[in-house]
């Protein structure tokens, strides 16, 4: 079931009818589907939605939330591999206007990130002017490179 006005269900219907730029469709099982992230300024950070409209984690089926964990640790490995990341971060809140569909900000904390950023000041990248905002080209070579790792990479599976 998707909803018109989510900004997540309009991609998954686009995905169904006319496939999705590799920004938007990183990896995806029955379940979820990874994209990168909109207006960021910060490459690799990535958004676990699920496939289906849910606003509310208590509402995820058995089956969704048996493989969110997994999910989760296989982004952040990827994550690492690719961009050399010091950690992750993992962030659930689904409140702005027409995001309300559940989704996980898994989000590559790199070593130099500056300490105004660290921590929930990094959602202050999703603010920065359109020039320093990663580009859907960039957006792009950073999924494909991601999409490798998942599948060959030393952590897949």
């Amino acid at each position: 079931m998707t909803t018109p006005d989510c900004y997540s269900c309009g991609k998954e219907a686009e995905a169904e009818s006319s496939g999705l730029p590799p920004r938007e469709c990183v990896a995806q099982d029955r379940h979820w589907r990874v994209a990168h992230a909109l207006n960021t300024a910060l490459p690799g950070w990535l958004v676990l939605l699920p496939r289906r409209h849910v606003t509310a984690v208590h509402d995820l089926t058995d089956a969704e939330a048996s493989t969110l964990g997994v999910w989760q640790v296989r982004l952040s490995r990827a994550l690492q591999s690719v961009t050399g990341c010091a950690k992750t971060y993992v962030v659930q809140f689904a409140e702005a206007e027409g995001f309300a569909h559940v989704h996980f900000h898994i989000v590559p904390r790199m070593a130099d990130l500056p300490p105004e950023h660290r921590g929930p000041g990094v959602f202050e990248l999703l603010r920065r002017p359109e020039r320093e905002r990663v580009t859907a080209e960039q957006a792009d070579r950073m999924a494909l490179a991601l999409r490798s790792e998942l599948r060959g990479g030393p952590h897949a599976g």
